[in-house]
């Protein structure tokens, strides 16, 4: 964060940092609660995984034409289609997280009179925290790799300064746009990365 203050682009950088967070979050409601329920019933997830490797697969770019018809030019669309590529992966990791919890605690918990709701809030999402803290950390690095897409239908920040460098040959406002991103993404990457828990013997 200190880099992006020296390159001088911190007001952009921040423009960039609240689309990108608002992206997430909305990324991270929606892959949450659709990996759940392809956690939790063989049915949906055979209906969404086709649904699945079809976004996955498709460029960045496709995403543009819906999302501009949808909600016009500006930043709606931006953090649209930030979600839209994000999400895939979020709904995967969130669902494989849950279906690999040991089945032995969930027989325990479901032996001493546990509903499904409890098994899932007190059982399930605990033993999944780190494929569910990863799915955190790829929703962060996906959505921020559709930032410059997003500055060409109007997001505006840093994605536009890269395109129009790109577009006017203009290397300085395009590397240093470059280089905040770069810095937003090891940034929010180190944040959102999962990690282990150790216990030790005395602090």
């Amino acid at each position: 964060m200190a880099a992006i203050g020296v390159l001088g682009v911190w007001e952009p950088s921040l423009d960039t940092l609240s689309q990108v967070l608002a992206a997430v979050a909305v990324t991270l409601v929606l892959g949450f609660a659709t990996g759940i329920a392809a956690a939790r019933s063989d049915r949906v997830e055979r209906a969404l995984r086709p649904v699945l490797d079809v976004f996955q697969t498709m460029p960045q770019f496709v995403y543009l034409i819906p999302v501009v018809a949808l909600f016009g030019v500006g930043r709606a669309p931006a953090v649209a289609a930030a979600v839209v590529y994000a999400l895939p992966a979020v709904v995967r990791i969130t669902a494989q997280g849950l279906r690999q919890v040991d089945p032995a605690a969930l027989e325990s918990a479901r032996s001493l009179g546990a509903t499904g709701r409890q098994q899932l809030l007190q059982v399930q999402l605990p033993l999944a925290r780190p494929a569910l803290l990863l799915a955190v950390n790829q929703g962060v690095v996906l959505v921020l790799a559709v930032v410059i897409i997003g500055g060409l239908v109007g997001g505006g920040a840093l994605g536009y300064d890269v395109a129009f460098g790109l577009a006017q040959g203009d290397l300085a406002t395009g590397l240093v746009a470059g280089a905040a991103i770069v810095c937003l993404g090891l940034m929010l990457d180190r944040v959102t990365q999962p990690t282990e828990r150790r216990t030790g013997k005395g602090a």
